[in-house]
């Protein structure tokens, strides 16, 4: 059996993988990773959540469609609405859930792809 750490970890290190051939969406990706748990924690998920659909860039697009699948979901809009509905309980464990596997995609984003937090590209 494993962990939900180890799940987490091999499912969001082959979806980062993919980008390593994609230096421009790389840096957008990598960029909001590093971004979206501070925004998470600042704003709460949902809002968070709704400022990368309504203002990311094609890479922070594709972390967000990543992330929903990863978080059980067949897309954004679906992890978004199950988010905005959920009832107190179930959005912390979403919020945790949402921490825990964005620490994978930080991680992925500067050992595979490079980007460091300091770098532009992910966001406005």
């Amino acid at each position: 059996m494993r962990t939900l750490e180890q799940e987490l970890a091999a499912q969001i290190y082959a979806q980062v993988s993919q980008l390593q051939t994609d230096a421009a969406h790389a840096k957008e990706y990598g960029g909001m990773a590093h971004k979206l748990p501070v925004l998470i924690r600042q704003a709460g998920l949902v809002q968070a959540l709704a400022y990368v659909r309504a203002r990311g860039k094609p890479g922070a697009q594709r972390l967000l469609a990543d992330f929903a699948q990863v978080m059980g979901h067949a897309s954004p809009e679906d992890l978004l609405a199950a988010v905005r509905n959920a009832q107190l309980l179930e959005y912390m464990y979403l919020t945790h859930r949402a921490i825990v596997a964005l620490t994978w995609y930080k991680r992925f984003a500067q050992s595979v792809l490079g980007v460091e937090p300091t770098d532009e590209g992910g966001g406005d």
